[in-house]
């Protein structure tokens, strides 16, 4: 009722200060990803000089991150050591409810309680010594950052914007003040959400609350530009044989947004680099 009466503008809004907000989640149950597009799989990989998986376009990759302590969209992103190769990753995220053991793609709609962006960090210098060892990643991969909002996905579809449990816009990446990327979330994400959820919920079951992304956001046409540096540094590397561009380093800033038919319903991660034990919501 209430959400009808604002639709309606029949409700006053309270202005919200962005700076005062945090991640729809302080902490989650479980926080997956996966790397549903495949011309990111394809590109990271061969920046380290590592073949894609025979099972590429039929079984999703997954990782289990850390939940305990999940970044607001202002919050800083400490960095100990430039030597680690920290890089940002643009993704789509979705909040499930308490998900099945056995839950297959067919059914997972249900399952699909809210939408929201993340900015999964990599380091990705620690990645190919971790990945050597057999067990996946762990030092790797630091705190995760979300937006603001989260969104149900009866109102992105209303939109046009959730189809076939894929989001549909654009989401940009404004690295230090420049548009780097301007990705379609939808059209090449291979393995779609629900495909994702009958992967995961193989083995298991899964508890309201759990957070599943979408894995870097990544389109084969370089005129979209690239949501992680990784991807910018093999596209230089294929044209003029070496990367130009650096990974982060202190005093760097991300942003990342949708583009939602002239929209922005998840808000913006907007986070600056600070040397280790600055403080999580500082600006640089």
């Amino acid at each position: 009722a209430m959400a009808a009466e604002l639709d309606r503008g029949a409700l006053e809004g309270t202005p919200i200060d962005p700076l005062r907000l945090g991640a729809p989640l302080s902490r989650a149950y479980e926080w997956i990803d996966g790397s549903a597009f495949l011309n990111h799989v394809i590109l990271v990989r061969r920046a380290r000089n590592a073949e894609p998986p025979a099972t590429l376009r039929t079984d999703p990759l997954i990782y289990q991150g850390g939940s305990g302590d999940l970044l607001g969209p202002h919050d800083a992103i400490e960095l100990h050591d430039p030597a680690w190769g920290l890089d940002y990753e643009s993704e789509v995220c979705v909040v499930l409810g308490d998900t099945p053991l056995g839950t297959q793609a067919a059914d997972a709609a249900r399952y699909v309680r809210l939408v929201l962006l993340a900015n999964d960090c990599t380091l990705r210098n620690l990645v190919p010594d971790e990945l050597a060892k057999g067990f996946g990643f762990f030092q790797s991969k630091p705190a995760t950052a979300f937006s603001p909002f989260a969104v149900t996905p009866d109102e992105l579809e209303a939109a046009g914007a959730w189809q076939d449990g894929r989001l549909h816009g654009r989401i940009r990446s404004i690295y230090n003040g420049q548009r780097i990327g301007d990705c379609d979330a939808g059209p090449e994400m291979h393995f779609s959400f629900f495909d994702l959820i009958q992967h995961i919920a193989r083995t298991r079951r899964f508890t309201a609350g759990t957070v599943l992304g979408s894995g870097t956001i990544s389109n084969a046409d370089r005129a979209r530009g690239v949501s992680c540096l990784a991807e910018r540094r093999m596209i230089e590397i294929i044209e003029t044989g070496k990367p130009a561009t650096p990974f982060m380093s202190v005093g760097d800033h991300i942003r990342i947004e949708a583009d939602i038919a002239g929209q922005n319903p998840f808000g913006a991660i907007d986070q600056h680099v600070v040397a280790a034990g600055g403080s999580p919501g500082a600006q640089v």
